[in-house]
């Protein structure tokens, strides 16, 4: 019997203001206006033989956690790498934070709950 893979998933939540630097002047998205964001990471893997686990979750939650730091309460089009801060791009930014540090993740979704809205980077797996 081969040994199984597993998908585990973390989250966190952050609030930040943005706009959209494409929009015409006077057109809802160019004006600033915030939102209650959250940010999910899935890592897929088998578990380590000794540990039983596919990655440390208290890792997973520390990475999320700096990762919502460098955004929370801030202006998104003012992080390196936001300046056009689309649910895509916020997907794309975290991705390239997270992937060296976890091989194993798959997918990376950003989400405004309040909105019912969500947008899902699906990435390969070396796992």
């Amino acid at each position: 019997m081969t040994d199984p893979t597993f998908e585990i998933v973390k989250g966190v939540n952050f609030d930040a203001a943005h706009f959209m630097p494409w929009e015409a002047q006077g057109q809802p998205y160019r004006r600033m206006h915030g939102h209650s964001f959250r940010l999910e990471i899935a890592v897929r893997g088998r578990r380590d033989p000794v540990k039983g686990w596919v990655e440390d979750l208290g890792a997973v939650d520390a990475a999320l956690r700096t990762l919502a730091s460098v955004l929370d309460h801030g202006v998104l089009n003012e992080v390196e790498g936001l300046d056009n801060p689309t649910l895509e791009n916020i997907c794309a930014w975290a991705a390239g934070r997270l992937r060296v540090q976890f091989p194993g993740l798959v997918r990376v979704t950003v989400s405004r709950p309040t909105l019912g809205e969500s947008c899902t980077l699906q990435l390969d797996s070396t796992a």
